[in-house]
């Protein structure tokens, strides 16, 4: 079941949900708004050959209140919220409609897990040919949170568990990583 204003409001003011900072227009009728941070990671490819799923990749760090994504690239961004979910409740991270018109998709692999805790990151990729500038504090995305029906039985206490700032892959420390040679 998606969740609708009513019920995500009471469950902030009940603490059940944390979303912060929660600023004042962000809850709709079934989601809530998250707004882009500071913080950006690139990939290092002057330093990289390739990216593999067991190696740690290398990232560059910009910190600054706007960004520009050059045509078809990537990069990693946060949301300025911090979010902790209770042990039966999910959400779907989706990119907001106005966004997506001028190419810009974004994702998070669509997804974050009952028990998550820490900001978002995203993953943007200007699929437009002209760049793309985002500003820091702008609404970017929005979460639609799904009741469960049950409390999970192993909700998330992974790798990306309060991370905070935009966090880089770390596939490379799942168990089936095969260690390098």
């Amino acid at each position: 079941m998606i969740l609708s204003d009513k019920t995500i409001k009471e469950m902030i003011l009940s603490k059940e949900l944390t979303i912060e900072p929660l600023q004042k227009n962000s809850i709709q009728p079934a989601s809530v708004d998250c707004h882009l941070g500071d913080n950006f990671l690139v990939v290092e490819d002057r330093q990289m050959h390739t990216i593999d799923l067991n190696s740690e990749i290398l990232y560059r760090e910009i910190k600054g209140d706007s960004i520009t994504i050059p045509p078809h690239s990537f990069l990693l961004a946060t949301t300025q919220e911090y979010v902790k979910l209770p042990d039966d409740l999910t959400s779907f991270v989706e990119g907001r409609s106005s966004i997506g018109r001028m190419g810009l998709f974004i994702q998070n692999a669509g997804w974050v897990d009952p028990g998550f805790e820490g900001q978002i990151t995203l993953e943007l990729y200007n699929a437009n040919s002209l760049p793309i500038r985002l500003e820091a504090g702008r609404r970017i995305c929005q979460l639609v949170f799904c009741k469960m029906d049950h409390v999970a039985l192993n909700p998330y206490r992974g790798k990306y568990q309060g991370q905070r700032n935009t966090t880089g892959s770390q596939v490379f420390k799942d168990a089936e990583a095969k260690p390098l040679s």
